[in-house]
């Protein structure tokens, strides 16, 4: 090919200067050739590439094609139900709601209700009446020792960072959240002022303590009362690890900090920020207890959480044990599933780190069952949740509240373009670019918020009223149904079988399958 590049130049460049010569108005040609011909020689001889240096200017396509693949795949090659990770039906659903476009489907489902995984819900003869049911339903998170307990909507905005996502988005996201009335998670990022436009704010602490450390980055008390104690900073999040890549610390692209974010997180700039993998607040599940204090003091005595996706069982019960034995309790506990993630991570961390969001739930509300202390914390479920019934499937199996935050990037214009990393999104959502950061207008972004979330709830509690439920409290792991195989069917009670309250303050009377892990935990280490 590189020979056939050279005669090809030659040829070329031949019959351009005969033409030429026959009328000089053909000189036009050599502004194309010529150009052409230099970048075939660039890349014969070239060392890095062996493609383009076998083959010159031919072997270009092959990574011009490379670039649009994703692009090819989404807009002329999927289905509507093969897209990933949200397929083109449940983002066709999000942009419908928060336009608030009809979100009716015609002709049947397209998914294949014989194929294993395919979930229902379990209706009742006894139905009721929609206007019977609160369309709006509120959640108390607060435990005995909460001074200032807030009543959460059902759908809230997940954790996502001021810097990850660009101020338009952060503002359009805050000023949806207070026209809605539901809350807005900060990301570990720390609280900016496009966090503080009038929204419910849940603060979320990350191992960077961002927006309340020190020059060393360790926990400042002072820096977090001045902020903690803002109106409309109503609950404080302790981030121990998240779905995209837990045990892994947040990552935030050097391309991507700005003066501006470098002074909310109180950091230098010039660099990837990186949040360290572990606390240094505290080492021990007793230390967090009265880390838990401390918060709660400086915040005026509101809900006080973490955030967990849950890796190694045995650390958790140790942090359940620390609650009984000093009798300190979470008011919240978000569980982030293994397949979350908006923004950059290792592949490895984002496909293989973690436990999906079902099976955590399941673990955490039995944990917290088996030591009889759910009733103090409520759990908040967070792990692609967009629909309606995504919500019901997190309450059956013992959420009392969900997140999302990859539904509301949808509602406010994501197209899943798959470049959060890259500082290029093309809808100003992922991005510090100030080129693509004025599309996203946020007056007009912030309707759509709002829209998509109400709309999201009241499809939620429409089912719960098909299923003759009137409050989410009710909701219970026999309404929903699941195929195991192409001949068996269980619900979540058959799936995830509950295990009795208090069962795990003794070991006489821990259920086999978590001794092992129940044996290894310990208040006084993880």
């Amino acid at each position: 090919m590189r020979k056939a590049f050279i005669v090809f130049s030659i040829t070329i460049l031949s019959i351009t200067a005969i033409l030429m010569y026959v009328n000089w108005k053909f000189s036009f040609l050599l502004f194309i050739f010529i150009p052409l011909v230099l970048m075939g020689l660039h890349d014969m001889y070239q060392s890095k590439q062996t493609i383009k240096r076998n083959f010159p200017l031919l072997g270009r396509m092959r990574y011009l094609l490379e670039s649009i693949g994703p692009e090819m795949r989404q807009y002329f090659i999927e289905t509507d139900t093969e897209g990933k990770p949200f397929n083109r039906l449940q983002r066709s659903l999000v942009y419908q709601r928060s336009k608030k476009e009809i979100d009716t489907m015609p002709f049947g489902t397209q998914l294949n209700v014989y194929e294993p995984g395919y979930k229902w819900i379990n209706h009742s003869i006894k139905a009721i009446p929609f206007a019977e049911v609160d369309a709006n339903p509120r959640v108390k998170i607060g435990s005995s020792q909460c001074e200032q307990p807030y009543m959460a909507s059902l759908f809230n905005i997940s954790a996502m960072s001021y810097g990850a996502l660009s101020k338009n988005a952060i503002m359009a996201l805050n000023d949806g959240a207070k026209e809605g009335g539901f809350y807005h998670n900060t990301g570990e990022g720390g609280l900016s002022p496009y966090h503080l436009r009038g929204g419910d704010v849940v603060w979320n602490i990350g191992t960077g303590y961002f927006s309340c450390r020190d020059e060393q980055g360790r926990f400042s008390y002072d820096e977090f009362v001045k902020r903690a104690t803002l109106d409309t900073v109503k609950m404080i999040e302790i981030k121990f690890s998240q779905g995209a890549k837990p045990g892994h610390g947040g990552i935030l692209p050097k391309e991507k900090v700005t003066d501006e974010i470098a002074a909310i997180r109180l950091v230098g700039k010039d660099n990837d920020i990186v949040s360290p993998p572990r606390h240094s607040a505290f080492t021990t599940p007793l230390e967090l207890m009265e880390f838990i204090k401390v918060l709660r003091k400086g915040s005026g005595g509101k809900p006080i959480g973490m955030k967990i996706c849950i890796g190694n069982k045995s650390e958790f019960l140790s942090i359940c044990k620390a609650m009984v034995a000093t009798q300190t309790y979470f008011d919240f506990i978000t569980v982030d599933g293994g397949e979350g993630g908006t923004g950059a991570a290792p592949q490895e961390y984002s496909d293989h780190v973690g436990m999906p969001l079902r099976e955590a739930l399941a673990f955490v509300y039995d944990s917290l069952n088996g030591f009889n202390i759910k009733h103090e914390i409520k759990i908040i479920a967070s792990g692609k949740v967009i629909t309606g019934f995504d919500i019901i499937k997190c309450l059956s199996i013992g959420a009392d509240v969900c997140n999302s935050a990859r539904g509301m990037m949808f509602a406010l214009g994501c197209i899943q373009a798959l470049e959060c990393h890259k500082n290029t999104c093309p809808t100003g959502v992922a991005t510090q670019d100030p080129k693509l950061v004025k599309g996203l207008v946020p007056e007009e972004k912030s309707i759509r918020v709002a829209r998509f979330q109400h709309e999201t709830v009241k499809s939620a509690m429409e089912l719960m009223a098909s299923a003759g439920i009137k409050h989410p409290d009710e909701v219970d792991r026999t309404v929903v149904s699941a195929r195991i195989s192409s001949t068996k069917i269980e619900t979540y009670y058959e799936t995830y079988p509950e295990i009795e309250t208090g069962c795990l303050l003794n070991e006489s009377t821990v259920p086999k399958e978590f001794l092992y892990f129940w044996k290894k935990a310990a208040a006084e280490h993880f």
